[in-house]
């Protein structure tokens, strides 16, 4: 199995470096936290929503709020802001440090998180980041728990089953002739099974997907969809989950895959608009 490094793909993909010290920054930031653990849910009265297709966070049966993560997301801003790097500044803390005065901010962040993208609040896309960081650690014990109790056969959804997002990203494992497609999730970071060839936009079930190599780039190709143009970052590999589905490590995919006049359907924590060509 691959064993990969980050300081190795950072020498080979330099123009990551900035997203390696956010990514970096943010998460010490998120380790000095003091961040009490949501509560797993009674199982038993959340299967027949589960059964439904209801994503576990948008689940009333399950009761699982995430105003708790949108509340340290706002702490968060607060402990980069006192902690300024000389080697990275993070755009947009200022103006959501005012949100520490208003006390639907947490429940409306929550809302962000789950992709309303009608709440009003500064610098959506830092908070979406910082809210889905805070929201990892949050949810670790319920999505460990999660993951153990679901089956994935009653699942099969081309939507993740924690949060009710499309895959930004795709893993196969296995054999030639067994193969298993896994979908992840670009903001809660969850795994699931899905069909091998079925596309999860637009769910045209095709013989062979169509797939775009990129030479160097450890096991990663771009799959995508003649019907929908929709694509997903591929990692067909096993040994390197942590590093090469992370999203923000394979973000030059994702322009190569604009190049070509495809479309990423997935949502993304990540500023895409400022990587692509001013006329995207």
């Amino acid at each position: 199995m691959s064993v990969l490094t980050l300081p190795a793909w950072l020498a080979a993909h330099p123009y990551l470096a900035p997203l390696a010290q956010l990514t970096a920054q943010v998460d010490r930031a998120v380790g000095e936290s003091e961040i009490p653990p949501a509560g797993v849910p009674v199982w038993d009265e959340y299967a027949a929503d589960f059964d439904a297709g209801v994503p576990l966070l948008t689940s009333a049966e399950a009761g699982i709020s995430l105003a708790p993560a949108g509340g340290m997301a706002l702490a968060l801003v607060e402990r980069l802001s006192s902690v300024p790097s000389a080697d990275l500044s993070i755009p947009g803390l200022a103006p959501v440090a005012a949100l520490r005065h208003d006390r639907e901010a947490p429940r409306r962040v929550a809302a962000l998180l789950l992709g309303d993208e009608s709440i009003d609040v500064p610098s959506p896309g830092l908070l979406r980041y910082l809210g889905w960081a805070a929201a990892a650690r949050y949810l670790t014990t319920v999505m460990h728990a999660f993951a153990r109790w679901r089956d994935e056969d009653r699942w099969l959804r081309r939507y993740c089953p924690s949060c009710g997002s499309l895959p930004a990203m795709a893993q196969l494992v296995g054999e030639e002739t067994g193969r298993v497609r896994w979908l992840s999730c670009g903001r809660c970071r969850t795994r699931w099974r899905y069909a091998r060839t079925r596309c999860p936009f637009c769910e045209v079930d095709a013989h062979r997907a169509s797939t775009l190599t990129v030479e160097g780039e450890g096991g990663l190709r771009i799959d995508y969809c003649e019907s929908c143009k929709g694509y997903l970052k591929t990692y067909d590999g096993q040994g390197d989950e942590a590093l090469l589905l992370a999203d923000w490590t394979s973000l030059h995919l994702d322009v190569a895959a604009h190049d070509r006049g495809l479309t990423r359907r997935a949502a993304s924590l990540y500023e895409l608009g400022a990587l692509l060509p001013a006329s995207a």
